[in-house]
């Protein structure tokens, strides 16, 4: 206890001081890895072992440097209390329809899990089917996958665990809110597929992991099982693996109607996969290969007797819509129902006689509404330039609901009538954040090679571009994921604080298609850091921001990021903060999901693709001697995705190379996992931690 005291009491003089903190010391090894003839070191090897009691010594120690760093800084305080009351705000997520009931998700504020809703019509009284609050005090356990029956009688939902990717899946009787006797285990991604009878579904899971390995065990042999209501588990039908492949990952949909059930293999190449099915109602189902050949993305819609629509990158990489009989599968006999169009196509929903095309029009959305025979039934006029989030539909319904949001606004939910067009908000969310006051501009900036890309700004009004204006700039950068508008209560309080926040779309993403997607991974990676650096270099230029005054932040895939321009260019950045990154490019493939990332990023067990990863590795581009800025590394100790060793070693490397005065710190959560599910009082405290942060690393004297 002493020594733990001597260590804070120096901690916080530290914090006072403008001198290297007295950073814990890593327990540290000999390891070396032959790589292609390269000889690597591997010195923080052990902390990848996070029930290891030297790791866990290490990171207690770590926690207290950084709280009580963190604790100290002015205006913190002041900070958590304004966040608390922007986050305090009624909130819903989009409806969806079933049966006689329509459900959705409702927080009061500051409740720690959102609340599963139902009611028989928009404007009766809803009541509680499922409150996850109830399941542990400090909120750690959280909903983390729901599928409603056809008939809308049963809810399967299943439970995540401080923030783990494992689920368990459990069935409630929609009417008397009671669960059944089934309990479905060591599932990971993937919703379950109910068949038309309402009595059985299938679903994706591992094998289970010995119990040392849960946290760490590689995502491998994950197969599709048929489960009948009132069964056990051990009783459960195989119907589909692929074991000559064991890295990749499957996923059962049954198509409305009960006849077809597919199979989407998805081998880690974003934008890419195969696909099989069988037909139901044979005598004896067999598994067909519809698409054998690893080249594009196929989405199944929809079907019409023997007709499934598709969406599809297949000829268009910004998407369109097929259609393929199963009876005469041929590709000579596809049809093509909507064609490839300027903007990019994100989500198909069919209901209604009619196809509902979700689109991406630089970076923010649009809609429209065609005939299943593709022709236009209408563009459907969302409130403004944001983020339409669309609810699934049944064939029959003539209504479909989308939660649209804005940098400035929270999601309301719209109900749109698939027979007009028309849409009419059905629930609004209030918050005190004056967004009145502030607004965005989108401009367009040139990367290293002239490519031109899209950054949204969000500031108060009346801005002026002295270059002292700080700002976070964010992006992401991958894995055919885009980056839209969206409210964040943090990202209201940065405003709030004086900030500019600055969300910039780097190729990597599907902002502009498949094409955009593939000129950002593998050996196009250098391009997404180039993307990034343009983006701060644009800001700087055009005085919105200088140096001391731009931090950058990016999560998971971000994190990654923020560590590899941080080595490249530690000039041009006054703070960084890279959360749950994937740090270590040597090793990712090891652990959790990692293997189905081999697509996207490469393997470092290949020579080709370890000598490009090798080149901005954040782990292994760390340069001894350099003065860099700020940094706040996030992560958290159940993270069972990108595992929390990646940022513990990162931590202990860069601490170790800092020649600057500048802190190097780590925060590391309990009892919360890669971000999905983590408890309101959790985010608020983080945030509170990350704003005082950037205020203190920026010198912001004003503001709060």
């Amino acid at each position: 206890m002493k020594q733990a005291l001597l260590f804070v009491t120096a901690a916080l003089l530290a914090a006072q001081n403008p001198m290297r903190l007295p950073y814990p010391p890593a327990p540290k090894g000999n390891q070396v890895d032959d790589y292609h003839g390269v000889r690597i070191a591997d010195p923080y090897r052990g902390l990848e072992d996070a029930d290891a009691p030297a790791t866990q010594k290490w990171v207690e120690q770590e926690n207290e440097l950084t709280f009580s760093y963190l604790a100290k800084l002015p205006g913190r305080d002041t900070i958590k209390t304004r966040l608390t009351e922007i986050w305090n705000y009624e909130r819903f997520g989009a409806f969806a329809k079933a049966g006689p009931h329509y459900f959705y998700s409702h927080n009061t504020g500051l409740q720690n899990q959102s609340v599963l809703l139902v009611t028989d019509s928009l404007n009766g009284s809803p009541r509680v089917l499922l409150d996850p609050n109830t399941y542990r005090k400090d909120g750690t356990a959280a909903l983390s996958g729901e599928s409603v029956s056809w008939g809308g009688k049963l809810f399967a939902y299943a439970v995540a665990q401080a923030g783990s990717d494992w689920q368990e899946w459990r069935v409630r009787d929609v009417d008397t809110g009671k669960d059944s006797s089934d309990l479905i285990r060591w599932v990971k991604s993937g919703d379950v597929s109910w068949t038309a009878d309402d009595r059985s579904f299938y679903y994706s899971r591992f094998p289970e992991p010995p119990a040392d390995k849960v946290l760490t065990v590689a995502a491998l042999d994950q197969k599709v099982y048929f489960h009948k209501l009132g069964d056990p588990q051990s009783a459960d039908k195989q119907v589909y693996e692929r074991p000559e492949h064991p890295s990749w990952g499957l996923s059962p949909t049954v198509l409305e109607g009960g006849r077809y059930l597919f199979f989407s293999i998805y081998t880690g190449v974003e934008g890419k996969n195969l696909l099989s099915y069988q037909d139901l109602s044979a005598k004896t189902p067999r598994t067909i290969d519809l698409i054998s050949k690893l080249e594009y993305s196929y989405a199944p819609i929809g079907v019409a007797g023997s007709v499934v629509y598709m969406q599809t990158n297949d000829s268009a990489p910004r998407g369109r819509v097929i259609a393929i009989d199963l009876e005469h599968p041929a590709r000579g006999n596809w049809k093509e129902i909507v064609p490839e169009a300027r903007e990019t196509l994100e989500s198909v929903v069919m209901a209604n006689g009619k196809l509902l095309l979700a689109y991406m029009k630089d970076a923010h959305s649009a809609a429209r509404l065609v005939t299943l025979a593709g022709k236009p039934a209408g563009d459907v006029e969302l409130p403004g330039i944001g983020s339409a989030f669309w609810s699934g539909a049944r064939l029959g319904d003539k209504e479909a609901f989308y939660a649209f949001t804005t940098f400035t606004a929270p999601a309301s939910i719209y109900r749109l009538d698939l027979e007009t067009g028309k849409s009419a908000e059905v629930r609004r969310s209030h918050t005190a954040f004056d967004s009145a006051a502030y607004e965005t501009v989108q401009i367009f900036y040139p990367s290293k090679d002239g490519t031109r890309l899209p950054m949204s700004l969000t500031y108060k009004k009346g801005l002026k571009r002295d270059g002292r204006n700080p700002t976070m700039l964010y992006a992401y950068g991958g894995f055919n994921i885009p980056l839209t508008p969206a409210f964040s209560p943090a990202d209201a309080q940065w405003l709030r604080m004086g900030g500019i926040y600055a969300q910039a779309n780097l190729r990597g993403g599907s902002e502009y298609g498949e094409a955009w997607h593939q000129a950002g991974m593998r050996d196009k990676k250098q391009n997404v850091f180039d993307d990034f650096i343009a983006a701060a270099e644009w800001l700087i230029a055009n005085k919105y921001t200088s140096t001391p005054k731009l931090a950058i932040s990016g999560g998971s895939n971000g994190g990654l990021l923020v560590g590899a321009v941080l080595n490249q260019r530690p000039d041009l950045f006054g703070a960084a903060m890279p959360a749950v990154g994937v740090m270590d490019m040597l090793r990712f493939q090891k652990f959790g999901f990692g293997t189905q990332w081999v697509g996207e990023y490469g393997s470092p067990e290949n020579a080709k693709d370890f000598a490009v990863i090798r080149k901005y590795s954040p782990l292994h581009n760390i340069r001894k001697g350099v003065a860099y800025p700020p940094v706040l590394i996030t992560t958290s100790d159940h993270d069972d995705r990108v595992m929390p060793g990646h940022s513990l070693k990162y931590a202990a490397t860069l601490q170790q190379a800092q020649a600057g005065p500048a802190p190097i710190l780590i925060r590391i959560e309990t009892r919360a996992g890669h971000g999905a599910g983590k408890p309101t009082t959790k985010q608020i405290e983080e945030w509170a931690d990350r704003l005082a942060f950037l205020r203190s690393a920026l010198k912001m004297t004003s503001g709060l």
